[in-house]
């Protein structure tokens, strides 16, 4: 694309955000200091970008799901937490071994991508790659927050390579539900989904021995059968049944209880027999018996130590172990694919940070520095030896950060950073023609935004990092067969991808437009990310000769715009998230394969605070594309999927701790797939939840 085309693309964002804010105009004053308004989804707190800060003050384009919109989704998959989340795109398809992410057109199936977005439960990094499965398994229930962090600018705080961006899950704590002057509390949760008969159970039970120690219990119990598309048509193999839970006990102590600790478990599983080998997309790789198994244990000590600037201290260890075990399959060929086998994933980490705060009379400025050590064991195993094409091995890595916040006047804030990671990559005994492989990886940043006035800022960055080769990028190998003749081999020769990305934009927020106490925010992100030496699988494998398996191939360009937009005030709110993304082979000019459609996601909604009820629809709107990736000649139309919802939460009298929400999703049954998807999206759903919670 030329210069003068990605300008265009950058300047279609900056007018499609103007239209949501030109009621902002009209405003004569925001509102007095002390009092900013309604709360929107911009004005949630972020802890996962240094000091914390609310999302629109943030220079990178981030986005945070409260405990709120996940309970309104009423989810039955993670990936349906993020359908109102710009720039965020779930890989695969509804079933719940087959989902993975993509981050502004990064992010597909394969282990080359899966490494370029970082995805962490309260610290703990989660990664998971095999043939035809997702990258994350886990339930909705389990968390009160989810921050997505999007672009290259992510990976001074959380690792080397994560060029799509970071995804961190927080867990519910004791203190979510019991309230000021109580000292247990029970929440009762059911929930129901026509399509096709899901069901969903949970009991939450949290206590305070005393001020300063308190635990949680959660156990959560799933299920559901084959979903139907929007022509009645059943997805074969996406019926499951799942447990989760989470155990977690917090100690504070210290200076007005400031210090805290946090021991927590959470544990993830779902068995099923017979279900369809591919989890991803309906293929005719036919039935297996699968047991998938994910669990965490974190530690967690902070210091905030508010009396001396130099303390700030945050530590984090922690343990992760997702694997999948499986057995029975009906082989539609002859393959160690299908063979009784477990693969998996070890990854024990830990994390240690502080940061040296300075206030002066103009001036705020907030050091932070730490490190990061990451063992990760990768296991591929079957009744009949080892798997070549899911080498075993080690993976170790030390990161080194620096990050440094500075704000002046209260309008420019300036954030420098730096990482340097070394990694160590050993691959087991069992890989043929395989060594120890040393690398390094850097990744500076710096991110400016400056508030013209109380109304209007500006932001932009400059990132840069870069991304190791995988495990199983170096050291797969595959035997000659009927597709591969001449076999595939290790490779050794591959080298690091980098990326160099851009982001400018601007934000605007205004308050009492038309009533007092409403507010709006608007905040548009363009952004352009140069992609060198990227690894994919080998073009010319299944040639006669053997190939290395995976090669660094040519540089494309990824480049989009982000629009983000809310209203709140008493009876009247909304929301807007749009996102275009553009991205090429630089060498063919071809649309890479990992490419998103364009996409609106809209909702609008009212409320009647007299009977606490609030309802609304929401809209998504998606554009046609064609890729190299797509099943359809001509590629994937555009379409468009209608809900409605509502909800009634009392908050005083006999119904107080009552909830009921209930939706209607895919209002027209429109039949419909996502152009990174394996298969058709849901029909027509309804859904209902009521929940109940007790304290005393």
């Amino acid at each position: 694309m030329t210069a003068a085309g990605r300008a265009a693309v950058l300047m279609s964002g900056v007018a499609f955000s103007a239209l949501c804010g030109v009621s902002g105009a009209f405003a004569q004053d925001v509102a007095a200091e002390g009092d900013p308004g309604r709360a929107t989804a911009l004005q949630r707190i972020v802890v996962g970008a240094g000091a914390e800060k609310v999302a629109i003050d943030t220079p990178q384009a981030v986005t945070v799901l409260d405990q709120e919109d996940i309970d309104a989704e009423q989810a039955m998959t993670i990936g349906e937490l993020f359908r109102q989340v710009p720039g965020v795109t779930i890989v695969g398809s509804d079933r719940i071994g087959g989902q993975s992410f993509n981050i502004r057109g990064i992010g597909d199936l394969g282990s080359s991508d899966e490494s370029k977005i970082i995805v962490a439960v309260d610290g703990a990094v989660k990664f998971y790659e095999q043939y035809r499965m997702g990258s994350f398994f886990s339930d909705p229930e389990l968390y009160k927050q989810v921050e997505v962090l999007r672009g290259p600018a992510s990976s001074t705080l959380y690792g080397a390579g994560a060029i799509g961006g970071v995804i961190n899950f927080q867990t519910k704590d004791p203190e979510d539900f019991i309230k000021p002057g109580q000292t247990a509390a029970v929440r009762l949760k059911t929930m129901y989904d026509s399509n096709k008969d899901g069901a969903m159970a949970s009991v939450t039970a949290a206590y305070a021995f005393s001020e300063q120690t308190s635990m949680l219990l959660n156990g959560n119990f799933r299920r559901s059968g084959e979903y139907e598309n929007g022509l009645g048509q059943p997805i074969p193999g996406s019926d499951f049944e799942s447990f989760s839970g989470l155990a977690k006990i917090v100690h504070r102590f210290g200076d007005n209880n400031e210090q805290s600790v946090r021991l927590s478990y959470e544990r993830w599983q779902s068995d099923a027999d017979d279900t369809a080998y591919s989890q991803t997309g309906t293929l005719p790789f036919g039935t297996i018996d699968r047991e998938i198994l994910d669990q965490t244990v974190v530690f967690a000590y902070e210091n905030p130590a508010s009396d001396n600037p130099w303390l700030d201290l945050k530590l984090n260890l922690s343990f992760s172990d997702t694997k999948v075990n499986q057995s029975n399959a009906s082989a539609p060929i002859p393959s160690p694919l299908f063979f009784d086998s477990e693969y998996g994933y070890r990854t024990w980490s830990g994390r240690l940070e502080n940061t040296f705060d300075y206030e002066g009379e103009n001036i705020r400025n907030y050091f932070t520095f730490g490190t990061q050590l990451s063992y990760q064991e990768r296991v591929g195993d079957t009744v009949f030896g080892k798997v070549s094409f899911h080498p075993e091995g080690t993976d170790t890595k030390a990161g080194f950060f620096a990050q440094n916040e500075f704000i002046w006047n209260d309008r420019l804030t300036l954030i420098p950073g730096v990482r340097v990671d070394f990694v160590n990559l050993d691959p087991s005994s069992s890989v043929i023609g395989g060594s120890q492989r040393h690398e390094t990886a850097f990744s500076p940043k710096l991110a400016v935004m400056y508030k013209l006035n109380d109304t209007f800022s500006l932001f932009g960055s400059l990132a840069h990092t870069e991304r190791v080769p995988t495990l199983d990028e170096l050291y797969s190998t595959n035997v000659p067969d009927g597709s591969y003749p001449g076999g595939r081999i290790v490779s050794p020769n591959l080298t690091k991808e980098s990326s160099n990305a851009v982001e400018i934009g601007f934000t605007m927020q205004a308050f009492d437009l038309f009533t007092s106490g409403d507010g709006l925010q608007v905040k548009t992100t363009g952004f352009y990310n140069d992609l060198k030496d990227m690894i994919a699988p080998n073009p010319a494998r299944g040639l006669a000769t053997p190939v290395s398996y995976y090669v660094n191939i040519n540089a494309a360009e990824i480049m989009g715009v982000e629009v983000e937009a809310a209203y709140d005030s008493e009876f009247f709110f909304g929301s807007l998230a749009f996102s275009h993304i553009h991205g090429e082979d630089k060498a063919t000019g071809a649309t890479l394969t990992t490419i998103p459609a364009d996409t609106l996601a809209v909702t609008l909604g009212g409320r009647l605070p007299d009977y606490d009820l609030s309802f609304g629809w929401r809209g998504l709107f998606v554009g046609s594309i064609g890729t190299g990736a797509t099943a359809r000649a001509g590629g994937f139309g555009g379409y468009s999927v209608h809900d409605l919802f509502a909800d009634w939460k009392p908050d005083e009298g006999m119904m107080a701790g009552f909830e009921v929400r209930g939706a209607v999703e895919n209002l027209f049954d429109k039949q419909y797939r996502n152009n990174l998807a394996g298969d058709d999206g849901k029909g027509r759903t309804f859904k209902l939840t009521l929940a109940k919670t007790l304290g005393w």
